[in-house]
């Protein structure tokens, strides 16, 4: 659902998101009569607008954009990097094995959060940090962190899987072993491959929120032809100055950020449940 919405967001949006509505500054949610502002909702604005008068609905649908991309492609440069890695690490064991499990240590050891906020920071004013709009700085952050986690988790499964039958009888047949691990074990290891990405996602929207919040995610678009125009992260940030008395302009995209966690989590759950054999049993 919330893919098909970021997909379609020009088409879904009421409003243009960066449209100022002279004179509609701080309108409530359509059915709150009666605000602090002394303003009563209006359909033409379903939550309500900003103080600037730009319409909260239009840009938690265009937010949905950065969510969904800061979702799903860090995740998939977590994985090839870390099922790469952890297949290495797993098949050939000894002093591979020990050299990338010390490396997973030692970045596993600092603080995400923290290594997050440095890059941002130092990195935000070059040329790699302007790339759209802080987007790509992002996504080499997630990726330079979250690979150790699938990283062992696959170690984990190829250390049980490469004494298999079926992986001893390849071997014996004179199979290489990049044939072994690419034919044989990581089919057999999707399950768990499938589960940590469902899980990776919403661990990666949520960091961008956060990061948002601090002023250190995407740089909010004023170019109405720009893809990525607004954040959640960016509009919890917005809305925090003015929580007492328009709290709608924070609760819509903290609402988004929870509903779309939880849809993944769940799916997460669902999935861990079907492809785990010792689950089904």
């Amino acid at each position: 659902f919330f893919m098909f919405v970021a997909i379609f967001a020009p088409l879904l949006a009421p409003h243009n998101p960066l449209e100022l509505n002279s004179g509609k500054g701080f309108l409530p949610p359509m059915w709150v009569e009666n605000s602090s502002t002394g303003k009563a909702g209006t359909p033409e604005f379903i939550l309500g607008t900003d103080n600037l008068g730009r319409d909260v609905l239009s840009r938690v649908i265009y937010g949905a954009r950065v969510s969904m991309v800061v979702g799903f492609i860090p995740t998939l440069i977590i994985v090839v990097v870390g099922v790469s890695l952890g297949m290495i690490a797993g098949y050939f064991g000894g002093s591979t094995d020990n050299l990338l499990m010390r490396l997973t240590d030692i970045v596993y050891a600092f603080p995400d959060l923290l290594f997050f906020i440095i890059v941002m920071t130092a990195l935000r004013a070059t040329a790699l940090g302007q790339f759209l709009n802080g987007l790509f700085l992002l996504f080499v952050a997630l990726a330079l962190v979250n690979w150790v986690g699938v990283a062992r988790l696959v170690r984990g499964q190829v250390l049980s899987l490469k004494e298999k039958d079926f992986v001893l009888a390849s071997r014996a047949v004179g199979a290489k072993d990049t044939r072994i691990m690419i034919r044989h074990i990581l089919p057999n290891s999707l399950g768990v491959i499938i589960v940590a990405m469902a899980f990776l996602i919403p661990g990666a929207i949520i960091t961008e929120a956060i990061l948002g919040y601090l002023g250190l995610g995407l740089r909010p678009s004023t170019d109405p032809t720009d893809i990525f125009i607004t954040s959640w992260g960016s509009m919890l940030l917005e809305g925090q100055t003015a929580i007492n008395n328009q709290p709608w302009i924070l609760l819509a995209p903290a609402i988004a950020v929870a509903l779309v966690v939880l849809s993944f989590n769940f799916l997460g759950d669902g999935l861990r449940d079907a492809l785990d054999p010792r689950l089904r049993e």
